[in-house]
């Protein structure tokens, strides 16, 4: 063969061989930013897994191969992306507050009369007691028995004592008036007795706002 003709083609098979690595370098980032989508999207369907079934059945039941086959996942691969229950806590608990965050206290400051705050406070907080109804009964049936659940749910009890110091502010109460007003109050912002009003005795949540309104005023009357 013309050694001009070898010399072309060894140019060609050069030229091809750059533009492969060329073109190879220039899909690299490409597919590092996809792996890193794909890995965000199984990360994220593990943690809306676990928030589901931490709703449905509780934490103490919820297992990881539950887990695991909700999210589509192997066992290894909630694993790999939530090594321990501390770490898998923290990502369910993060997601499920940013879905379904609480009246903000802070608001109800402004709000000077007494009687109007706790009624707006009363009817926000229902309101989000009823949207969050499962997760929350799930949670207090197993805070006894799943050590990371009653640390989980400290900063919800912290919650609800701030809404009521907040609805405490201005009344004026001393003595044991201002024991049995806070007391009421601590009462009124639970919970349980959310449930117990409307769930248990069929309230409308809007009567069981104005029977707890009326209960936190007669408690700070003089007997």
């Amino acid at each position: 063969m013309d050694s001009y003709v070898l010399w072309n083609l060894d140019l060609l098979r050069c030229l091809c061989q750059y533009g492969e690595t060329d073109m190879s370098d220039q899909r690299r980032p490409y597919r590092m930013a996809r792996r890193a989508e794909l890995e965000a999207q199984t990360r994220l369907r593990i943690t809306e897994s676990t928030a589901a079934l931490h709703e449905e059945v509780g934490p103490a039941r919820t297992t990881i191969s539950a887990i695991a086959e909700r999210a589509g996942v192997r066992r290894s691969t909630v694993y790999r992306h939530f090594p321990d229950d501390e770490t898998l806590f923290d990502a369910c608990s993060s997601h499920w507050r940013a879905a379904n965050p609480p009246p903000d206290v802070r608001a109800w400051t402004s709000i000077d009369d007494p009687t109007v705050r706790t009624e707006t406070a009363l009817r926000e907080l229902y309101a989000f007691y009823g949207r969050t109804t499962a997760m929350y009964t799930s949670l207090f049936r197993d805070e006894a028995l799943v050590p990371i659940v009653k640390r989980r749910l400290s900063s919800f009890h912290a919650y609800v004592g701030s809404a009521a110091d907040t609805l405490m502010r201005g009344r004026g109460l001393r003595g044991r008036a201002a024991d049995r007003t806070r007391a009421a109050i601590g009462h009124a912002v639970s919970f349980p007795t959310w449930r117990s009003l409307v769930q248990e005795q069929r309230l409308e949540e809007g009567d069981a706002v104005l029977l707890m309104c009326r209960f936190v005023e007669d408690a700070g009357r003089a007997p």
